[in-house]
């Protein structure tokens, strides 16, 4: 069936309009004579017939507008369940198909982000971290059960947290509590709770939502962490404590027992000086072994101060050899120079132990607006990836006689500067570590 379009129906009536009047004129002009006293009647027929014609015509028109009118109006208020009866084959047709298209996809996407919504917060509701979200006025517009529950306490019941002032409501659960939020700085705190010490984790991040600025807080429960992992540290020292003990007591009882029978027997005396050694050689090692140990748990604050990179560096070369790596930088820095020239000299020395040529050891020193970066390079042997991975962490050692505190030394240094610390594998073989300290000069 061919379509008819809406102006070709306009154009119909005009036209039908157009040959009714035509018709009634040639009427009246031909039987004016006997039909006078009709005119007036057929032109009020003629104006009734026209209107209601118009009518007809444009009512559907109008009754597809309001609907399209309201329909659009309940999508200001989020709405999408209306749709309207089509009818039509022409242009108001495919405009009412339209909306309902849009109807249709705008209820499809409001389903899912209802959905996604949904998965979200049971996710957050049912996390075992504190969620809040702060507006600028310092008020809660947002909370998980886990953030009632920490700030409520037993006392005050789990009600919602929307609406309360954050300041106000911690400073009722703890002074500690809310001197960390109103800091909002990432990084450990600790209060009382239920008669204990609780151990938190606060995250702080600043965002935009509707065009206002917002705080994301999140408070993590560390104390059941840290409590495990001193446990495995101090286990892990206890056994390297102990096989240190005894790889020094074992043979010193042994050289005792030995030097006890020549004194019993009186003969090989002549091994009393070389067993004497032997045993003042092992409560060397023992009492240096002691002593690093006890220096990285005495490991005092940096100390910066502002330094001139060329006389610094010289003092370093007079130590220990290597090669500069392009110029260093000409402005000063501020940190502390001793424990860098620690740093540097362990650095250093482990590159000129790994086997690499005393050439292909190079000192790297870049210096931006921000930061500074010291580089050690090596050609030496590298480490796997699995030594990597325990080549930061405290006792462990590949060196045979070492302590494995030499990388945690660093790595405690430069971190207490405020930096970081890394190491990694270079591409045609060799180490580099690398020591990022922020640049407190500007």
């Amino acid at each position: 069936m061919r379509k008819t379009s809406l102006q070709g129906r306009f154009i119909f009536l005009l036209a039908t309009i157009f040959v009714a009047c035509m018709a009634a004129s040639v009427v009246v002009t031909l039987y004016v004579p006997f039909w006078q006293l009709l005119v007036p009647a057929v032109s009020l027929l003629g104006l009734l017939a026209v209107i209601t014609t118009v009518k007809a015509f444009f009512s559907p028109l109008a009754n597809i507008l309001q609907a399209l009118c309201g329909g659009v109006t309940r999508f200001k208020d989020h709405d999408y369940s209306v749709t309207i009866v089509n009818t039509r084959d022409d242009e108001l047709g495919l405009l009412v198909r339209a909306y309902n298209d849009l109807a249709k996809t705008l209820r499809a996407e409001r389903f899912a982000i209802f959905q996604r919504e949904l998965l979200l917060d049971t996710v957050i509701q049912s996390s075992a971290v504190a969620v809040l979200i702060v507006n600028q006025a310092g008020a809660i517009v947002y909370s998980n059960r886990e953030a009632a529950d920490l700030f409520r306490g037993p006392a005050e019941g789990k009600s919602s947290l929307e609406g309360a002032d954050l300041l106000q409501t911690s400073s009722r659960r703890s002074a500690a509590l809310s001197e960390a939020l109103r800091k909002g700085e990432d990084g450990l705190f600790s209060m009382q709770e239920q008669d204990e010490a609780e151990v938190f984790h606060l995250t702080c991040r600043q965002f935009v939502l509707n065009a206002s600025s917002h705080r994301l807080f999140l408070l993590k429960k560390l104390t059941r962490e840290i409590a495990r992992k001193e446990v495995e540290t101090w286990k892990k020292v206890i056994r390297v404590i102990t096989h240190e003990l005894n790889n020094s007591l074992a043979p010193i009882s042994s050289l005792i027992g030995s030097a006890q029978k020549i004194a019993a027997t009186g003969s090989g005396t002549e091994m009393l000086p070389e067993i004497y050694a032997s045993i003042g050689n092992r409560a060397s090692h023992l009492q240096t072994f002691i002593e690093e140990y006890a220096r990285f748990a005495r490991l005092p604050k940096p100390r910066p101060q502002r330094v001139a990179w060329r006389p610094f560096i010289n003092q370093i070369h007079r130590l220990v050899e290597f090669q500069l790596a392009g110029d260093l930088p000409a402005d000063d820095a501020e940190f502390d120079p001793v424990q860098l020239e620690q740093v540097l000299i362990n650095l250093l020395k482990n590159a000129a132990e790994s086997g690499s040529p005393p050439g292909e050891i190079r000192l790297r020193v870049l210096q931006n607006t921000r930061e500074v970066l010291i580089a050690v390079e090596d050609r030496g042997s590298g480490m796997a990836q699995e030594q990597m991975k325990l080549a930061l962490l405290p006792f462990y050692s590949t060196k045979r006689g070492g302590t494995g505190l030499g990388l945690p030394l660093c790595r405690e240094m430069i971190e207490a500067h405020g930096g970081t610390f890394n190491l990694f594998n270079r591409e045609g073989g060799g180490m580099a570590a690398t020591c990022k300290l922020p640049l407190l000069i500007s």
